[in-house]
């Protein structure tokens, strides 16, 4: 590990960390929690929703409920997951009693900074495309990057088809593979990758991707053990982490 950084919010980039010097990388970005900040809530919004849909749709008294939901996220990383695996639930209805119910309207709103980074990022030579990766379904997906105001950046999306059997998601190896072929067959070598999530981080880390940034919440601790190649502790820190690919930098070969 690096030393330690002189503020316990600086970023950190870990022992044998690679500098991002090719010139046809493709970055992927996680959604929630990771292009706006874990301070607006919408996670805990979004629990009470899921936490509805056990006592309502299961029959549970909330006790149990809870006990159930945290269950199924610990062992597939996705609540969802172990409702269609063990109650046949209607996916599509769980979206939309779910996901599709948050209030981001009231939450969201266009983020300037973040798109700044993002189109700069989009320029570089050395950036071949920026995709979305996320564990939610396509319709939550877009609609949070509308509201960012950063859903013209990207160049296309990973999501978890809930309508899909066997249902596939991070931290799933398949789950990177699907990523990496409909983001047009990119390598592992030339794949970057942020997620505020320990477990995706540590996956990708492990199949080889060549950069995995953890973004950690600021009023979260920094792991012990690193999950990847970097830490941030903010989605702007891209910038600093990876200077390289917001320097000037040789044209891609046409």
């Amino acid at each position: 590990m690096s030393a330690a950084p002189s503020s316990l919010l600086e970023p950190i980039a870990y022992e044998g960390t690679k500098p991002a010097s090719g010139d046809d990388y493709t970055f992927f970005f996680d959604i929630d929690n990771c292009l706006y900040k874990k301070s607006s809530d919408i996670h805990g919004m979004m629990q009470k929703l899921i936490h509805k849909y056990f006592v309502t749709h299961l029959q549970l008294d909330d006790e149990s409920a809870e006990y159930l939901h945290q269950q199924y996220y610990r062992d597939y990383g996705l609540a969802i997951e172990g409702l269609v695996r063990f109650h046949n639930i209607d996916a599509m209805e769980y979206n939309h009693e779910v996901d599709d119910a948050l209030p981001l309207e009231d939450v969201l709103k266009p983020d300037p900074e973040l798109r700044a980074m993002l189109l700069k990022l989009k320029a570089s030579p050395r950036i071949k495309k920026l995709w979305l990766f996320t564990n939610a379904y396509k319709t939550h997906g877009l609609r949070v990057v509308k509201l960012l105001g950063i859903d013209d950046i990207f160049d296309g999306i990973t999501y978890c088809n809930y309508a899909k059997r066997p249902m596939l998601c991070k931290p799933m190896d398949d789950m990177f593979a699907i990523a990496r072929r409909e983001a047009g067959n990119v390598p592992v070598e030339d794949c970057l990758y942020v997620d505020d999530s320990y477990i995706n981080i540590k996956a990708a880390h492990r199949l080889g991707w060549h950069t995995s940034i953890h973004y950690v919440d600021p009023a979260d601790p920094v792991p012990e053990k690193p999950a990847g190649t970097h830490v941030i502790r903010d989605i702007l820190d891209i910038e600093r982490v990876l200077p390289e690919l917001f320097e000037a930098a040789p044209q891609k070969h046409q």
